[in-house]
Protein backbone atom coordinates (compact mmCIF):
# COMPACT_ATOMS: atom_id res chain seq x y z
CA UNK A 1 0.00 0.00 0.00
CA UNK A 2 1.14 3.53 -0.67
CA UNK A 3 1.66 5.71 2.35
CA UNK A 4 -0.64 8.59 3.30
CA UNK A 5 -3.39 7.94 0.71
CA UNK A 6 -5.59 5.50 2.60
CA UNK A 7 -8.27 6.51 5.13
CA UNK A 8 -7.90 5.68 8.81
CA UNK A 9 -9.51 2.24 9.25
CA UNK A 10 -10.12 1.66 12.96
CA UNK A 11 -12.42 -0.24 15.39
CA UNK A 12 -15.82 1.39 15.94
CA UNK A 13 -18.88 0.44 18.01
CA UNK A 14 -22.20 0.73 16.16
CA UNK A 15 -25.34 1.00 18.30
CA UNK A 16 -28.80 0.34 16.90
CA UNK A 17 -31.02 2.96 18.54
CA UNK A 18 -34.17 0.93 17.81
CA UNK A 19 -33.13 -2.26 19.55
CA UNK A 20 -30.26 -1.07 21.75
CA UNK A 21 -27.95 -3.77 20.36
CA UNK A 22 -24.27 -2.92 19.90
CA UNK A 23 -21.54 -4.49 17.78
CA UNK A 24 -17.86 -3.82 17.32
CA UNK A 25 -16.46 -3.69 13.81
CA UNK A 26 -13.97 -1.67 11.80
CA UNK A 27 -14.81 1.43 9.79
CA UNK A 28 -13.45 4.71 8.46
CA UNK A 29 -16.31 6.72 10.02
CA UNK A 30 -15.44 9.28 12.67
CA UNK A 31 -17.41 10.08 15.79
CA UNK A 32 -17.00 12.44 18.73
CA UNK A 33 -18.84 10.06 21.07
CA UNK A 34 -17.00 7.18 22.68
CA UNK A 35 -18.03 4.07 24.55
CA UNK A 36 -16.26 1.59 26.79
CA UNK A 37 -16.53 -1.87 25.18
CA UNK A 38 -16.50 -5.26 26.91
CA UNK A 39 -12.71 -5.48 26.64
CA UNK A 40 -12.36 -2.31 28.73
CA UNK A 41 -11.14 -0.10 25.87
CA UNK A 42 -12.84 3.07 24.64
CA UNK A 43 -14.02 3.06 21.03
CA UNK A 44 -15.83 5.67 18.92
CA UNK A 45 -19.62 5.20 19.09
CA UNK A 46 -21.82 5.55 16.00
CA UNK A 47 -25.59 5.47 16.47
CA UNK A 48 -27.67 4.06 13.61
CA UNK A 49 -31.45 4.01 13.28
CA UNK A 50 -31.67 0.54 11.80
CA UNK A 51 -29.39 -2.47 11.51
CA UNK A 52 -29.68 -6.23 11.09
CA UNK A 53 -30.91 -6.39 14.70
CA UNK A 54 -34.03 -4.33 13.97
CA UNK A 55 -34.63 -4.49 10.20
CA UNK A 56 -37.80 -6.47 9.36
CA UNK A 57 -36.04 -8.41 6.61
CA UNK A 58 -33.59 -9.92 9.12
CA UNK A 59 -35.93 -10.22 12.10
CA UNK A 60 -38.86 -11.67 10.17
CA UNK A 61 -41.24 -9.31 11.94
CA UNK A 62 -43.15 -6.53 10.29
CA UNK A 63 -42.94 -3.23 12.11
CA UNK A 64 -45.95 -0.96 11.93
CA UNK A 65 -44.81 2.54 11.08
CA UNK A 66 -47.11 5.05 12.68
CA UNK A 67 -48.69 7.04 9.87
CA UNK A 68 -51.86 7.97 11.70
CA UNK A 69 -53.49 10.95 10.16
CA UNK A 70 -51.54 10.99 6.91
CA UNK A 71 -54.13 9.07 4.90
CA UNK A 72 -56.98 11.03 6.44
CA UNK A 73 -55.18 14.31 5.75
CA UNK A 74 -54.66 13.30 2.12
CA UNK A 75 -58.30 12.26 1.74
CA UNK A 76 -59.49 15.49 3.29
CA UNK A 77 -57.18 17.57 1.11
CA UNK A 78 -58.48 16.02 -2.09
CA UNK A 79 -62.00 15.43 -0.76
CA UNK A 80 -61.74 11.68 -1.39
CA UNK A 81 -63.74 10.77 1.69
CA UNK A 82 -66.96 12.15 0.14
CA UNK A 83 -66.47 10.80 -3.40
CA UNK A 84 -68.67 7.95 -4.55
CA UNK A 85 -67.11 4.89 -6.25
Amino acid sequence: MQKDIHPDYHPVVFMDTGSGEKFLTRSTIRSKETMKWEDGKDYPLVKVDISAYSHPFYTGQVKFVDTAGRVEKFQKKYNWANKKS
